[in-house]
């Protein structure tokens, strides 16, 4: 007769992967949630773990292959791989390659991983001792967090399969958004990034249904929610915006202080024939009036964005058009691709020529130049101002930040010199004493 197994018996360990977007971020921060609520640990290392999951993206060709390497390397290394994420939406690709992984869950599916889990290895819980913050796990630094308010999109961009992936858009309640924004600032949160695939659209699926918040009723409505957000007395970011009318609002907010002034637009091109090709608004001359509207309500105004260069079809022209553009529109923040074709984006089916890789390459390089040298002069311009900057790293004598132009990982740096300890998540006031390409380097004062 065997003995049971003791109370003292160790907890099962999950290993965790996640890849692609802050979106699937979030996403990877609720599984792990349940799974530390249910008494589930972390390994540091798919060896010592019972159970690999393996968060994927799929997006691009090359975020598949990442995904796909990310899975050889569960498999080599523990054996037993949950796969959930974007690319598990379609899952022949993955199952071919490896058909003896316990589980392939699509995007968003917390429960069908948290079902895999449990019957690969059950859980062991003990309610006195398994305690989860009340915010939840969080994937990032203390002093920020991901706040995803939707998930899917109604647009069609012919370059895209997200909408095949997750589907069309689907708002969360704003009440349960502000519910969530409120625990994290009362953990400690100083910075929220409001995140989905088109957070400009949110509510609108709902038909900007109220919802109850603190005794009062809330429109589930992009505006609303950023100006409930901005009354929580912490950094409020918002990601991926479509230029919609109503954004115009929200501007105006950025002007009073209660959202940071920071949009993040992908624009993707200027040129008219490539937004049609790629089926984006196309009316470049308005957006360029908008951006300088928007800059006469609030001269602070820092705006973010992505292009693609290299699209099927783009000429000379079209790429002169959209330096041309740049150096018009001089946004602060810029990032730019080389179109990728992505299995079963309709872009594949336009019939338009194929750009030659070191074409692309050539373009990107265009780009890229035209776009430091306005960088370079923008943020040259805040060289002896005095802004505030949040602490992401300490440091013995220069801790490492950002200002509220910047978002986490994806924008510049403000390296900061103190004569005393600054702590990750502190908001200091900096001056400005010289910048790069990108970066500042000041003094707090």
């Amino acid at each position: 007769m065997t003995s049971p197994t003791p109370m003292s018996a160790a907890a099962p360990k999950i290993s965790f992967v996640s890849l692609g977007c802050p979106k699937a971020l979030v996403d990877s921060e609720r599984i792990i949630t349940s799974l530390r609520s249910e008494g589930y640990e972390l390994s540091r290392s798919h060896s010592g773990a019972d159970v690999v999951i393996v968060n994927t993206c799929g997006f691009l060709d090359s975020a598949k292959a990442e995904s796909l390497e990310a899975i050889g390397s569960a498999m080599a290394e523990n054996g037993k791989v949950i796969v959930t994420g974007c690319m598990g939406a379609q899952p022949e690709q993955i199952r071919d390659a490896f058909p003896n992984l316990l589980a392939i869950t699509g995007p968003q599916a917390y429960e069908s991983v948290l079902s895999a889990v449990h019957e690969a290895v059950p859980p062991k819980h003990d309610p006195f001792i398994d305690l989860v913050p009340d915010q939840g796990v969080k994937l990032t630094p203390r002093h920020y967090s991901y706040l995803k308010i939707s998930e899917g999109c109604n647009n069609r961009c012919s370059f895209c399969i997200i909408p095949s992936l997750r589907g069309d858009l689907v708002s969360r309640p704003i009440g349960e958004v502000l519910r969530e924004a409120e625990k994290l600032v009362k953990a400690g949160v100083k910075e929220l990034l409001v995140i989905s695939q088109d957070t400009s659209a949110y509510g609108l699926d709902l038909k900007y249904a109220p919802s109850l918040w603190q005794d009062r009723e809330v429109r589930t409505r992009f505006f609303e929610l950023a100006r409930e957000l901005g009354q929580m007395g912490v950094w409020v970011r918002l990601h991926y915006i479509y230029p919609y009318p109503h954004v115009d609002e929200v501007i105006g907010l950025m002007q009073e202080g209660l959202v940071l002034p920071y949009l993040d637009i992908p624009f993707q091109h200027a040129s008219p024939s490539v937004l049609k090709a790629m089926r984006r608004p196309a009316h470049h001359e308005k957006t360029l009036e908008r951006i300088r509207r928007w800059r006469e309500t609030c001269p602070d105004l820092a705006i973010r964005s992505t292009f693609i260069v290299g699209f099927p079809g783009e000429t000379e022209e079209d790429v002169d058009f959209l330096l041309d553009w740049l150096k018009e529109a001089k946004l602060e923040r810029v990032g730019c691709f080389k179109y990728e074709p992505v299995t079963g984006a309709t872009a594949n089916d336009l019939g338009l020529p194929a750009v030659d890789e070191a074409e692309k390459e050539a373009r990107w390089h265009r780009f890229m130049k035209t776009q430091a040298e306005i960088s370079a002069r923008i943020v040259k311009g805040r060289v002896g101002k005095r802004i505030p900057v949040i602490i992401d790293e300490a440091g013995p004598t220069v801790a490492k930040g950002r200002s509220k132009w910047d978002a986490p990982e994806i924008d510049g740096n403000v390296y900061v010199s103190s004569r005393r300890p600054l702590r990750p998540g502190d908001i200091v006031t900096v001056r400005v004493e010289r910048a790069d390409a990108y970066d500042l380097h000041g003094v707090a004062v």
